[in-house]
Order: C-alpha cells, then structure tokens, then sequence
C-alpha cells in the first residue's frame, strides 16, 4: 500500500472541470486559476477525468497539453492525477511515460470495452502494461456495463496480479461499492465519485476520501463534513448532506444541459471561469444563470 498517495486521496478531492472561451477554446489562464484555487481550498489531490474534464471532446493533444499545465501549475503542491480516454494499450502506455515525464503522479484508466471485448484477463494486462511507468488508478464505472460479478472478478485479480495499481474511484456506489470496498481497502486507496452521501455510504467499509463539488467553489462546506467525519459526527455530516447536496443536486439535476453545464455556470458566478462548453455541448443562457444565482443566493451559496 502506497501511503503518500492514500493520504494525497484522504478528505476532499478536487476535480477539474475543462474550462473554455466562448468560441471552444481551452481556456489556460482559468486553467491554473482552477490549479491555484483548488491547492488553496485545501484539496491534496488534482483530479483530471474523462468525464467532468470533458475528454469526450477534446482532442488527444488537448488532453496531453492540460496535464502538462495542471502538473506545471501545481509544481509538486498537490499531487496530480491525469487521465486517458479508452485508448488501446499501446496508446495508453506511450501516454503513461509522457504523464510521468510532464511530473503527473498517477494515471486513471478507463479502458476500451465495446461490445463486452474485455476479459478479467485482458484488462490485467493493460492495467499492468501502464503500471511499468507510472502508478494507476482504476475507475469502478468501467465495469458498471458488465455486471457485479464481472467487476469484482477483475477488480481480485488486478488486486493481486499488478502491484503498480494503487487506488480506485468508485462511481457504481451502493452494494458494488461496499464490497469493492471490503476486496481491496487494505492495498489501495478508496475514494467516492458523486457526492457526500456516496461517501458516508463507504465510509465503514474502507473509503478515504471522496470527489468534492465544494471543494471546488466553496470549501468550507467540504472542510466541515469531513472535521464531522474524523470527529465520527454523522449526525452534524448528514445534516450537512441535507442542507447543501441534496437541494444543489436536485436542483440542477434534472436541468438542461445536464449537471456539468450548471456546475460551469457556478464557476462563472464565483468568478473561477466562464461558463462556457464546447458544442455541441449546452452552455447556460443568461436566463439559467438568473436562475443559479437565484438559487445559490436563497441557499446561503453566495
């Protein structure tokens, strides 16, 4: 068990949502503003993903110029995880030696897998192929098509087989979660995707940390669930839980553009970035952001 980086994965974690110009540019300048913000919040991790990172239009390029950015721009103050986007093996390997050489720390891999392609066998192999250059993180949402058995069958074996994986995300949650939690806390670091109360759910079956919305726009709110969490007050957590998670997801839940264009819209508000999207991905009109701030204004947000 890799200590320094369970510790980096304790409390907290800030993801980096890519933010753009109004003409889908990268916008870098909000980039190392997001770097600076986030270390100051007090995340000890930089989180890049193919989700909230937008990968998913991005270029290969543009994914290999913002980890640059995000490892230059935390220079060792934060430790930084990028990411890949279901790349073959041989891409994912030549991208884990140029992580490792642009000083990113760990490399998050979500493998190809259409059409059910994938064995146990076979992603042991890739996973092990990155880990020769560079520490990897697993994502439990890569096995959410296959089923629990399938998921927890390749989660032993990596366990087991490739000592250079050192920590896993969770996105599936409920059940799986707790029992991927239970395979595989003694030798990786656990951490929660989503939201506090994914968290709260792991927490007795081995998780240390979780994917924060706050930590990325207002931290208080994160430092104050997790001192109740080390105080071992879930009663103050879930009253935080339902004061401030649950109204802010319910309310951009179901919302045009998905929860990702309203989570730019609150990084506009707060002055972190623009809220732009790429198309054709929904960027907020001026009408949602009325709304937002409406919202966030009656919520004690702003």
């Amino acid at each position: 068990m890799n200590k320094e980086i369970r510790h980096n994965l304790t409390g907290p974690v800030a993801s980096i949502r890519t933010p753009f110009l109004q003409d889908g540019q990268i916008d870098q300048k909000s980039l190392r503003n997001y770097v600076e913000f986030f270390i100051e919040a007090g995340s000890r991790t930089l989180l890049l993903t193919w989700g909230d990172s937008l990968y998913s239009i991005l270029t290969d390029q543009e994914i290999a110029e913002i980890t640059k950015i995000v490892a230059k721009q935390s220079a060792g103050r934060a430790m930084v995880v990028a990411a890949e986007r279901n790349w073959g093996t041989a891409t994912v390997v030549e991208f884990s030696k140029y992580a490792k050489e642009v000083k990113a720390d760990v490399l998050m891999i979500t493998p190809p897998d259409w059409a059910g392609s994938c064995t146990p066998e076979t992603l042991v192999r890739h996973y092990a192929a990155a880990s020769k250059h560079i520490p990897v993180m697993l994502i439990t949402a890569t096995f959410m098509p296959r089923g629990e058995a399938f998921g927890l069958e390749t989660i032993k074996k990596v366990r087991d087989e490739v000592p250079g994986v050192v920590a896993i995300k969770d996105d599936w949650c409920g059940a799986f979660g707790r029992k991927m939690s239970l395979l595989v806390y003694d030798d990786w670091a656990v951490f929660s995707g989503g939201q506090k109360q994914n968290h709260l759910d792991l927490h007795s079956y081995g998780c240390d940390g979780y994917l924060s919305t706050f930590i990325t726009f207002k931290p208080q709110i994160s430092h104050t669930y997790w001192t109740a969490i080390q105080e071992e007050n879930f009663k103050k957590a879930k009253e935080i839980i339902q004061t401030y998670d649950l109204p802010l997801f319910e309310f951009i839940g179901p919302r045009e553009g998905g929860f990702d264009a309203w989570f730019h819209g609150i990084y506009e508000i707060y002055g972190l970035a623009q809220r732009w999207r790429r198309p054709p991905y929904y960027s907020l009109s001026d009408t949602d952001m009325e709304k937002l701030k409406d919202f966030l204004t009656k919520s004690n947000l702003l």
